[in-house]
């Protein structure tokens, strides 16, 4: 099954590099373009069917501890449909 997860700056924390893309996007003439922010993405092929609570609470860990910084960042897990 594939885990998909994505990591990106908290709100509260200054993201430079989102912010020059913004910039070289208005000068561009993408002027729609008012923020820009910048993130990580991963996708894990996990062996098994991702059912139990304890697997899914690996992930979790895997997520926290390894993929991001709890201090700036925040991430979203997109768990495989079930069927």
């Amino acid at each position: 099954m594939m885990v998909r997860i994505f990591v990106t700056l908290k709100p509260s924390v200054l993201d430079p590099q989102g912010m020059t893309l913004q910039k070289a996007l208005s000068t561009m003439g993408y002027k729609q373009a008012q923020e820009v922010r910048q993130g990580k993405y991963f996708e894990i092929r996990w062996e098994g069917g991702l059912r139990s609570p304890d697997e899914r609470a690996e992930v979790e860990t895997i997520a926290a501890r390894v993929l991001s910084n709890p201090v700036i960042e925040s991430y979203r897990i997109e768990w495989p449909a079930e069927g």
